[in-house]
């Protein structure tokens, strides 16, 4: 039988990789006072020991104090970092899971008002888009000094105990001297490529005689910018061969692309809708023309893309990285034979898109990643199995299902629709968007796999909730759209999802209100746009759409600006009428004061939802609980224990939509940490 391609070991220097598959250097933004603590170390180490070969950290560690991280990154020149990395690579190395790290000066990408208020620097006083600081012209001592902190960092990952380190140049400090695009300077370290390219190396000279020669020392960098005047795909190949050649670099992480917008972004790491593997072939032909240790990691989701990455010869070693945020298992699954039981990455981005807002990296499909310490990904068995009754199939369901079949617990679903899915379904509708589906599919596998019972158009009531003489009913039945915002007209307009669903056609001029900032609003947009209509989006806030976040937003934006569309902020939708056959839409401003009108034929309110919950209230009265949630014991992962009615049959829940309009992360984790501790 031949051996899996993903399970031929790797020999990279003197270290020896156990199988091909790795998670490249990704921030998830985790650290306590700039240190991997427990909850970094949790994250990392879970994956190490479902089989993971290697794990990079720190999606860029800051090398310097002048490279102040936006957001929550490894500070890795201060000295206590030691102790920290050196916690976690122990516990990996437990599990033959090698560790490495990437460093990284910012240069541009950053502010100048974060942390000590201190310039920001680059090779030229060009601005960033996406961070917009403009920064000063390095001077010959801020490039010495530069070189030592990254220099000093190295080593102090070496006395950590680290596999290795991995030098970041892409849309950061190092390839700012690289591009023509980024670097004005004169003298040694401007003009040539060779000249560009001369901070590089000694960067490298200078980690070298701290590390010595037996660390291993990696780059992860840009092969091609894709921009006019930049680093084209021939000088990427030169820089290539160079690196090489340099003797000081151990293997090349190759990427394809520019993140100084958010658009460039989304290409450099592709989302939902777009083409998955965007840039393996790419990886490839460096591989091909260097034939040097070679790494990639882009958008390659699932396994299968994975295999053909290595069994081509394409690439030495293949990233999954927001794949593995979605199944910290994989390698765990694959090699027990229970491939088809991955947990799919669906794109959707939640995990980077939160990180650049300032948030922590949080999994759309599983919410235990970031908090392995709070709500391990693994189920614990229940003491006594009991009987569950969900009410509703959308994510929160589906989740309170499969995990009270997980516990052991005997579970019915009732569900008024024909299939499983509830809003998602409808979401899944967008052609970019429908991989939003496998968040359902999976679920619903693994509960029929289970043994759960399912009962389609079946709208539960309270007579047939009781007749299945259930210890706990969880109510998931969702929302539906609420438009009644205006102040006359409210029947004039329709909804976001009559849109969607088609139940409604979209008309030739149409007002869209997008007073929720969601994707509902924009994915209706899209679809009454791409029918040829005159559109005019409007929202009362600062920013469209300010739900969907900057990466996830992109492929939308390209979708819209080709139309004719018009996009209207700080105003507000008060009041529509009929004006012969065409309507009547009066705009105001909560700053007061202006009033303005659109003649359209078509108004279109997006509002987010209000729960559907009668029969929640219709069965509320019977419960033990009166529906109340000891919100304590739901955030320490107790048993719900509250009592208010000691003659009620059955404890009652409601969770996601059904309580109130969030998003789908926060109904599954609603599910997840209410079932655990039933």
């Amino acid at each position: 039988m031949s051996v899996d391609p993903l399970f031929q070991p790797y020999t990279l220097k003197h270290l020896t990789l156990k199988n091909r598959l790795m998670i490249t250097s990704h921030e998830p933004a985790y650290p306590e006072d700039g240190m991997p603590k427990e909850r970094y170390r949790a994250y990392h180490v879970e994956r190490a020991k479902a089989g993971v070969a290697l794990t990079m950290t720190a999606g860029s560690a800051s090398v310097s104090r002048d490279s102040p991280p936006v957001f929550n990154n490894i500070l890795a020149w201060k000295d206590e970092v030691v102790g920290w990395m050196r916690a976690l690579t122990d516990e990996c190395h437990d599990h033959d899971c090698a560790v490495m790290i990437q460093l990284t000066h910012l240069g541009r990408r950053t502010r100048w008002d974060k942390a000590d208020w201190l310039p920001v620097v680059s090779a030229s006083h060009e601005r960033e888009p996406s961070h917009k600081a403009f920064p000063k012209k390095a001077e010959d001592w801020d490039i010495a000094r530069i070189i030592e902190d990254y220099a000093d960092a190295a080593e102090r990952m070496k006395e950590a105990g680290l596999d290795g380190i991995e030098i970041q140049s892409y849309g950061h400090l190092m390839d700012q001297f690289w591009s023509p695009l980024t670097n004005d300077l004169d003298g040694p370290y401007g003009g040539s490529l060779d000249n560009r390219l001369r901070f590089t190396f000694d960067t490298l000279r200078a980690i070298r005689k701290k590390v010595g020669d037996d660390f291993i020392v990696g780059i992860r960098y840009t092969g091609d910018e894709c921009l006019p005047g930049g680093l084209n795909k021939d000088e990427g190949m030169e820089i290539s061969r160079r690196l090489k050649d340099s003797g000081m670099v151990d293997f090349l992480n190759v990427v394809r692309g520019h993140i100084d917008t958010d658009a460039g972004l989304t290409d450099l790491i592709p989302v939902q809708g777009m083409k998955s593997a965007a840039h393996l072939d790419f990886a490839g032909e460096i591989r091909a023309e260097t034939n040097f240790p070679t790494f990639h990691a882009a958008k390659i989701q699932d396994v299968a893309t994975a295999r053909h990455a290595i069994a081509s010869g394409k690439l030495d070693m293949v990233g999954m990285t927001r794949a593995h945020m979605a199944d910290p298992h994989i390698v765990a699954k694959i090699l027990r034979g229970e491939e088809e039981r991955i947990r799919p990455c669906v794109g959707a981005n939640y995990c980077l898109d939160r990180i650049y807002q300032g948030g922590m990296a949080l999994c759309l499909h599983n919410p235990s990643t970031g908090r392995e310490l709070e709500q391990p990904h693994e189920i614990p068995e229940a003491e006594e199995a009991r009987r569950i009754v969900v009410i509703g199939a959308g994510p929160a369901g589906l989740e309170a299902a499969r995990v009270a079949a997980e516990r052991g617990h005997q579970v019915i679903v009732h569900e008024a629709a024909n299939d499983p899915g509830g809003q998602v379904r409808l979401t899944a509708l967008t052609p970019r968007r429908q991989e939003m589906i496998s968040l359902i599919d999976w679920r619903f596998q693994e509960c029929t796999r289970m043994g759960v019972t399912f009962h389609f158009n079946s709208f539960a009531d309270e007579e047939m909730v009781r007749a299945e003489s259930p210890d706990v009913v969880i109510v998931a039945t969702g929302g539906l759209p609420h438009t009644e915002v205006l102040g006359e007209g409210n029947e004039l307009v329709v909804s976001a999802w009559d849109i969607l669903s088609g139940d409604v056609q979209p008309g030739l001029n149409v007002l869209v209100y997008d007073d929720a900032g969601d994707y509902a609003g924009l994915q209706a947009a899209e679809k009454i746009a791409g029918a040829g209509a005159k559109i005019e989006i409007m929202t009362r806030d600062r920013s469209f759409a300010s739900e969907v976040m900057a990466m996830s937003l992109t492929p939308s934006m390209r979708e819209l600006q080709k139309r004719d569309v018009t996009f209207t902020v700080t105003w507000r939708l008060d009041a529509v009428r009929r004006e012969g056959n065409s309507l009547l839409a009066t705009v105001g401003s909560d700053y007061g004061g202006v009033m303005r009108e659109r003649q359209v034929d078509q108004v279109v309110v997006n509002h987010g939802t209000r729960p559907l919950d009668d029969i929640y209230f219709e069965l509320r009265p019977g419960s033990s609980n009166l529906g109340e949630v000891d919100h304590e014991a739901f955030i320490d992962g107790r048993p719900q224990e509250v009592v208010r009615n000691a003659e009620g049959d059955y404890q009652l829940f409601r969770i996601g939509d059904a309580i109130a309009a969030r998003n789908t992360h926060a109904a599954i984790y609603d599910a997840l940490r209410l079932v655990t501790a039933l």
